[in-house]
């Protein structure tokens, strides 16, 4: 594990104009989502390669998302990483501070925007999945996300009892990158990260009504780009919150 706790600038998110409508969901995905777990992993930390696999294992579970966000603060130390984006540098500081601690450390995995592991302890991770479900609203809220006709249709219902407003986002994923790294700490590996952020979108305001919208798939083009993740999460993208809801949908 790596540790560190960095100074960055955050680049202004893109947006996207979306519709709300009534949407007939053709391709319906199962909403029965249970956990989020993201990973902030870097290409130039040595102990990061074991966690990039593991997540690779966790996703095949369908009743978990499971994303990579690879950071940017090991840039220095001999490889840039051909992946990372200043923006997850900024969210994994976000939930260290929502936390109230320090923890900003590679391979790190925050599980339903509540709980963090070392990305590389299963058992760990698995404990931090019970440890988060069905608190505070967490994963109470069923996503429905379907594709059709060159679009993303999301559905999002009324707030059980109890749960808070969030902000709905979309992330475009790509579901597998090989990257050569040919210099730094893990010098002559080649790495497969698993449903990498590309590409991440406001989609709008939960309330706490039902709710639809669309999104032109068009609008998350990124390299690799063949998956989207849909979630609802309390607070905001400087502030984030408890996760309350989420689906995947193939692209193709």
């Amino acid at each position: 594990m790596r540790s560190e706790f960095p100074q960055y600038k955050e680049r202004t998110g893109l947006s996207v104009a979306i519709a709300a409508v009534g949407l007939f969901f053709a391709t319906q995905a199962s909403a029965q989502t249970r956990a989020v777990v993201e990973l902030f992993t870097s290409q130039g930390c040595s102990s990061c390669p074991e966690a990039d696999r593991l997540l690779g294992e966790i996703a095949k579970d369908p009743t978990v998302v499971a994303v990579s966000l690879p950071i940017d603060y090991w840039d220095y130390l001999g490889w840039k990483d051909t992946l990372a984006d200043p923006k997850f540098t900024a969210r994994q500081k976000a939930y260290s501070k929502a936390r109230g601690d320090r923890q900003v450390y590679t391979p790190q995995i925050v599980v339903n925007g509540k709980l963090h592991a070392l990305g590389s302890d299963r058992a760990g991770i698995e404990q931090a999945i019970k440890d988060s479900t069905g608190k505070s609203g967490v994963m109470s809220v069923p996503v429905k996300v379907a594709v059709a006709n060159g679009q993303i249709g999301i559905s999002v219902p009324d707030a059980p009892a109890g749960v808070h407003p969030g902000e709905v986002w979309i992330s475009a994923i790509a579901k597998a990158m090989p990257v050569s790294i040919a210099r730094g700490e893990n010098k002559g590996k080649e790495v497969i990260y698993h449903n990498v952020v590309r590409n991440w979108l406001k989609v709008g305001d939960w309330t706490g009504k039902s709710a639809s919208w669309t999104v032109p798939i068009e609008n998350l083009s990124g390299q690799g780009v063949d998956g989207a993740v849909v979630y609802v999460q309390e607070g905001s993208r400087e502030k984030p919150g408890a996760m309350l809801g989420a689906s995947y949908a193939t692209l193709r």
